[in-house]
């Protein structure tokens, strides 16, 4: 889509977005590392939130799935949920320094040695998170250790961000496949060849299976599972989750799904990452339109890649 497209009230809130987005980033870029991740955190809560419409939408959400939250941590998220969005905006525009950070940790949990030994076996690998900590962390510490990790994306919803955004995320590592049917033939041709794609599952998809998450029907992709069924691909729930420095990561590979029925396995991923979020609720995006309630309401700016499998 392009900006002439759009109605004029949502042209005018998209310029608006990506002009104050563009400056953070620009002047970020310009600090030390360590000055410009917390920054821009900030800046994204308390600037960047407020005028995208976002403590609005993360209230909606919590209200909906998790109404028994304290008014006080309620609050506390509607500005930790941007903190992370921002703090994960500019990791990605920093490419090399965000993966000098990443080099020295060693990743942990039974999927990691899964993935090795499907890599040594040639299978094909999808490592599946959400859009919580930074999850491009993931793709940028394995793409260290084997080279080429895929990615699929979905364009933003701001067309004017999304101009630059897409060279960024490919700093992570290459190579990159818009979601559409072109893209999608490439992923399955590259993903056939034994390679490794990392893949974010946790959007909603009005096309998809009324699978459950925070104990509500969640419309869900099943092409991740239907892929791996396919390819006889392993399929390994993993999380780049953010520490209390705001800097650092614990990059977690939980045990390959099992291969069962596409709703089964689609259920399993729904409830890993549930558990993840429950454990640390600011770092999940809670301004997705992710559960059936929700899904008719006026749609937030998005700034993430949406690397979801909508196939």
């Amino acid at each position: 889509m392009t900006p002439s497209e759009l109605p004029l009230r949502q042209r005018i809130g998209q310029y608006l977005t990506h002009l104050a987005l563009t400056a953070i980033v620009r002047l970020a870029l310009a600090l030390p590392y360590g000055w410009r991740v917390p920054l821009t955190g900030w800046l994204v809560s308390r600037v960047v939130a407020p005028l995208a419409g976002w403590p609005r939408r993360i209230r909606s959400n919590l209200g909906q799935v998790w109404p028994d939250l304290a008014p006080s941590e309620v609050a506390r998220l509607t500005r930790a949920v941007p903190d992370n969005a921002g703090r994960t905006l500019i990791e990605i525009y920093s490419g090399p320094a965000f993966k000098n950070r990443l080099r020295a940790i060693t990743p942990e949990g039974p999927g990691w040695e899964a993935l090795k030994a499907a890599k040594a076996e040639g299978r094909p690998i999808f490592l599946i998170s959400g859009h919580f900590g930074n999850y491009d962390a993931i793709r940028a510490r394995v793409a260290m250790e084997y080279g080429q990790v895929g990615g699929l994306y979905r364009p933003l919803n701001n067309v004017y961000f999304n101009r630059h955004y897409v060279k960024a995320i490919a700093q992570t590592s290459e190579p990159v496949f818009p979601r559409g049917r072109r893209g999608l033939a490439e992923m399955m041709k590259f993903t056939r060849a034994g390679n490794i794609m990392a893949m974010l599952t946790d959007q909603h998809f009005h096309h998809g299976a009324a699978l459950r998450f925070f104990g509500h029907t969640a419309y869900t992709a099943l092409s991740v599972p239907e892929m791996a069924l396919k390819l006889n691909a392993v399929v390994i729930p993993c999380y780049g989750i953010r520490q209390k420095d705001g800097l650092s990561f614990r990059l977690v590979f939980e045990d390959p799904v099992p291969h069962s029925t596409p709703e089964q396995m689609g259920q399993h991923l729904n409830d890993s990452l549930e558990a993840r979020v429950r454990n640390n609720p600011g770092q999940w995006l809670w301004i997705h339109r992710r559960w059936k309630e929700i899904a008719g309401r006026e749609e937030a700016a998005d700034l993430s890649p949406d690397g979801d499998a909508e196939a």
